[in-house]
C-alpha cells in the first residue's frame, strides 16, 4: 500500500531515498519500513495516525488513511500533528504550516501538499507552474475512460485557480501510466472504474467509500488553505 502511492514522486527524484527499486522489491518488513522511514514528508503523518490508534506505521489501513483519507483521520489530534510537523519540518521552506493556527492540521497526504509543500506560495506570482506541480502531486480520483497499451484515460476534476481561491474544476480528462517496463503499481484497469492516480502514475481502483473520503479529505484541506490565504 505505501509503495503504490510513494513509487510515483520517488521514481521521479522528488520523496525518499535514491533506491526507487527497494520500493517494489520483496526484501522483507524490516527492510521495507527502514526504506518507508527515509520518506521523511510522508512518515511523520503516518507515526501520528498510528500512535492515535495503536497500531504499526505501515498497518495497510494506516497507510491508507494517509494517503486516501477515512475515518481514522478523526483519531488525530490536531494540535499534537501541528506540532509534530513544525517540529519534523524546521528549516525547510512551507506554504503556511507555521502560520495556521493551532487546531487546523490533517494527517492526510493533501495537507502536506497544500500546507507544508511551498507551492501554494507562489500562486500568486505566476499560477501555471505551481498550480501544475499541486494538481500532479496530490491523489486524484477519476474514472477510467480507456485502457491503450500502457496508458489509461481517466476523466478527473483538476486544480483550478478562478479567482485566487484554489477549487477542483469542472472535469476534464488526462492520461496516466499503468505499467512501465513490465512495472504496475495496480492490476490492469478496466473502463468504468474509480482509480487513484498520483504523478503520472495509477496506484489502484478506489471504492465508493474510499473515493468519498478521498475527496473529503481533499476538500477540507483546500477550506483551510483558502481561508488562511483569504
Amino acid at each position: 500500500m505505501f509503495a503504490r502511492f510513494a513509487f510515483p514522486p520517488n521514481e521521479l527524484g522528488y520523496c525518499g531515498p535514491a533506491d526507487t527499486g527497494a520500493l517494489l522489491g520483496d526484501h522483507g518488513a524490516d527492510a521495507h519500513e527502514t526504506h518507508a522511514q527515509a520518506f521523511d514528508g510522508a512518515w511523520p503523518y503516518l507515526n501520528a495516525i498510528a500512535e492515535s490508534v495503536d497500531d504499526d506505521p505501515l498497518a495497510e489501513e494506516v497507510v491508507r488513511t494517509y494517503w486516501v483519507g477515512g475515518p481514522l483521520l478523526d483519531k488525530v489530534d490536531p494540535t499534537a500533528l501541528q506540532h509534530r510537523l513544525r517540529s519534523a519540518f524546521t528549516g525547510q521552506v512551507t506554504s503556511l504550516l507555521g502560520a495556521l493556527p493551532d487546531g487546523q492540521a490533517l494527517a492526510h497526504h493533501s495537507f502536506h501538499v497544500f500546507v507544508v509543500y511551498p507551492w501554494v506560495g507562489f500562486l500568486d506570482r505566476d499560477p501555471v507552474t505551481p498550480l501544475q506541480v499541486l494538481q500532479d502531486c496530490r491523489i486524484r480520483w477519476g474514472t477510467v475512460e480507456a485502457v491503450e497499451d500502457d496508458r489509461a484515460t481517466i476523466v478527473s476534476r483538476p486544480l483550478s485557480y478562478p479567482d485566487g481561491r484554489l477549487r477542483l474544476g469542472d472535469p476534464a480528462v488526462e492520461c496516466v501510466t499503468w505499467r512501465k517496463g513490465g512495472t504496475t503499481l495496480a492490476p490492469a484497469p478496466v473502463p468504468g472504474e474509480t482509480v487513484a492516480a498520483h504523478w503520472d502514475w495509477l496506484c489502484g481502483t478506489l471504492t465508493e467509500s474510499e473515493t468519498a473520503a478521498l475527496a473529503a479529505a481533499t476538500q477540507a484541506t483546500l477550506d483551510l488553505v483558502n481561508d488562511a490565504r483569504s
